[in-house]
């Protein structure tokens, strides 16, 4: 497990105290999730009581693609798994599908999701998109999905909470009260694609995560306002990297996670106006953040997850 945090921080969701080595020792009952560092990226994977994987985001693309791609199979190596179930891309930011095509010459993929064509023109997403990711479906499942789809898990609750720029429009059991931090909200700015994140809500028993890609503040508002469609969720992972285009209070507040995790990089992300947010937020017990931050300054910035040892 020590030699892990090299690359990855995993949260384990069981019953009974986590042991010392996931990988050998793990409960029958457990949710491992496993946080990969890929440098500023995303990379996240979901695995269930039933060994059934969700794979959120491959990592950056370009040069650091064979790096990323290599600590994903590294994480799915220590859960000891011969496949990827389901692979959610959020949007088309070489961030976060640059490493899929290595992974994928690396591990089968059994089902590709995403949200859609591309919204925010380029050569890298949209040559992926037309000669690359035909390609790495054509021999395996590929679903396109809207708010409101469920991605069959046994033993998980997988529910989509946005994509293509929408938002779920029924509450989740239990949520749906009003949203206080409403009143407050001030729009931001955002490009084409980050709105259109394929953002997911994950509960097991009565654990809640959420996951919302590089969902900005005005989908926030749209999702959260005038009511919490969410509710309230033990982990909200991501955060956009921390950066202050996203992560508003009638997000993060509303959601009162008991612990978030930042994939930010040392120069990316753990803005400071993000870091107030997130220590402010009520009931939050822990921020764990993939990297120091040297742009949060020394009032906000935590120490990283992942250590070089």
């Amino acid at each position: 497990m020590h030699r892990a945090m090299v690359l990855f921080c995993v949260l384990v969701i069981v019953v009974l105290p986590p042991a010392p080595s996931v990988a050998q020792t793990r409960p029958s009952n457990a949710l491992d999730v496993y946080v990969i560092d890929v440098e500023g990226g995303n990379a996240t994977l979901f695995v269930s009581p039933s060994r059934e994987s969700l794979l959120i985001d491959t990592g950056n693309a370009g040069a650091a693609a064979a790096r990323d791609a290599g600590r994903i199979m590294e994480a799915i190596e220590d859960a000891k798994l011969q496949q990827i179930d389901h692979l959610i891309t959020t949007h088309w930011h070489g961030d976060h599908f640059g490493g899929m095509a290595e992974l994928a010459s690396k591990v089968p993929i059994r089902e590709f999701i995403d949200h859609g064509a591309n919204t925010q023109p380029g050569e890298l997403a949209d040559t992926f998109l037309d000669k690359v990711y035909p390609q790495l479906y054509a021999k395996a499942k590929h679903t396109v999905v809207k708010p409101g789809d469920k991605i069959s898990m046994s033993g998980l609750d997988v529910r989509v909470m946005t994509s293509a720029g929408e938002t779920i429009k029924t509450p989740l059991p239990g949520a749906g009260m009003p949203n206080p931090y409403c009143a407050n909200f001030k729009p931001g700015e955002n490009n084409a694609e980050d709105p259109q994140s394929v953002g997911v809500y994950i509960a097991l028993g009565k654990f809640r995560a959420v996951h919302l890609g590089d969902l900005t503040k005005n989908k926030e508002f749209e999702l959260m306002c005038p009511i919490n469609r969410i509710g309230v969720v033990d982990v909200l992972l991501g955060l956009h990297h921390g950066q202050a285009s996203s992560n508003s209070e009638v997000l993060v507040h509303a959601l009162h996670p008991r612990v978030a995790i930042m994939n930010n990089g040392t120069r990316k992300g753990g803005d400071p106006e993000v870091m107030k947010t997130v220590h402010s937020s009520p009931g939050l017990e822990d921020l764990w953040q993939l990297h120091f931050s040297l742009l949060s300054g020394q009032e906000y910035t935590v120490p990283g997850c992942s250590s070089p040892i």
